[in-house]
Order: C-alpha cells, then sequence, then structure tokens
C-alpha cells in the first residue's frame, strides 16, 4: 500500500553502500523510517533531497512485516539550509529532534509536536542561538506530552516560574524577546535537567552543547528538587 505524507528528515544512515535509511518526523503518521534505495548514486531521484531537518512531501509503500518502509518519491519544500552554517543553531535542533525520539512512540500521530519542531526550526533560521530557544522547546514538549511541571511543587524562584509560563505560552517572537538573568538559567538549566530526568530518562549529551556549555557540564550538574 502507497501512502504520502509531509515530513521534516530526523535522521539518516547508512544500510548499503548507496542505500539509506531516512526517518521522519509527520503530523498524522508520527515517525516513520524509510528505505532510500540507491539514494546515494549522484543520479538518484533522491540526490539532494534527504539531508537533515528537510521538509518534503514524500510517498511510500508500507511494508507489512516490518516498520521499515520502502520511500518511493520525494518533493522537497524546505531545506533550512541556515542550520548547516551554525554549529550551534545545529546543535540546538539536533537535540530537540532526539528529545522528540526520546519521548514518543513510532508511527504514532503527532500533530502538535510536528507543529513544535517545524516553529523552532524557523525560529532558529531568524534568530541566534540561545537558551531559552531549548528551554522553551523543553518546556513545550512537556506540555503537549501532558507532562507540564507543577510549578508550586517546585523550589524555583517566583521570577523564574514566570520565566517558565512565559516559555511554555509563548509564541516564539515572545521566546526571542525574553531576557533571563545567568541566575535564572542555571537555575532552570538544573531544574530541567531533573525534571526530563525522572519523566524521560537520562538526560541526553547532546543538551550541553545545545545550551552552550562545556561537554561535562550537564553531565555534571546537580537536579534541582521537583
Amino acid at each position: 500500500m502507497i501512502e504520502s505524507a509531509t515530513g521534516l528528515v530526523f535522521r539518516t544512515r547508512l544500510l548499503t553502500e548507496t542505500s539509506l535509511i531516512v526517518q521522519w518526523l509527520t503530523p498524522q503518521l508520527g515517525r516513520v523510517a524509510t528505505v532510500a534505495k540507491g539514494a546515494r548514486r549522484v543520479k538518484s531521484p533522491f540526490h539532494g533531497k534527504l539531508d537533515l531537518f528537510y521538509l518534503a512531501d514524500f510517498s511510500f509503500s508500507r511494508s507489512v512485516r516490518s516498520e521499515l518502509h520502502t520511500l518511493r518519491e520525494v518533493s522537497l519544500r524546505e531545506t533550512h539550509s541556515r542550520l548547516r552554517q551554525d554549529l550551534h543553531l545545529l546543535q540546538q535542533a539536533s537535540y530537540c529532534a532526539t528529545l522528540v525520539e526520546r519521548a514518543t512512540e513510532t508511527e504514532t500521530p503527532l500533530p502538535h509536536v510536528f507543529d513544535l519542531m517545524l516553529g523552532l526550526l524557523r525560529h532558529l533560521l531568524a534568530e541566534p542561538a540561545q537558551p531559552q530557544t531549548v528551554f522553551a522547546f523543553e518546556l513545550k514538549l512537556l506540555a503537549d506530552l501532558g507532562l507540564e511541571p507543577d510549578l508550586s511543587q517546585s523550589r524555583l524562584s517566583p521570577g523564574t516560574r514566570q520565566l517558565v509560563k512565559a516559555l511554555t505560552a509563548g509564541d516564539w517572537p515572545v521566546v526571542a524577546r525574553l531576557k533571563p538573568s545567568p541566575v535564572q538559567v542555571t537555575e532552570l538549566r538544573q531544574f530541567l535537567h531533573g525534571y526530563l530526568e525522572y519523566h524521560v530518562g537520562r538526560v541526553l549529551k547532546g543538551r550541553a552543547g545545545a545550551l552552550g556549555l562545556a561537554a561535562s557540564a550537564n553531565s555534571a550538574e546537580p537536579a534541582s528538587s521537583l
């Protein structure tokens, strides 16, 4: 059976010398894995259409035996090319994508998560990398998954609680205008580190890079009491 979808390329990896496994995030089908046969050949119809965070319309033949389907056609819509020109922006996008993978199941509809991820990518094209971008994505994703923190049970300062509310409810232009203090950044970084570790599992190593920290900083920081 042939199906069609619009999706973001979330991850690619080699299957053979000429073929790729391409993982997509789509609104209606959720996370879907496809095989792009011959994609690495110069004359392949997939050539130049399957890079990280590309947005495309695609069709695939659904496998009846596994969750790895056969990619048939790809029509490219957006490349988000600026992400490949700024390492910190790419780190933020990659961390957020990996967090989505960790927090969701495959082939489950994720319309709000898809919109959140697409909104993040478009935000990153327009703004410099900022720690509040990562915090906002984490908080919005938790809210979409029904895991929004109960701030009344936290030890966050009143100012940081207000910041959390603004990051959770505000659209991306609002997030860009917020100016958290260094103390608030540290407080929220530690709080969300502990919260994510409790609800999602081990906090991803990529979080440190996404926040602009030394690689070892995130693993060493203490988790704030929830």
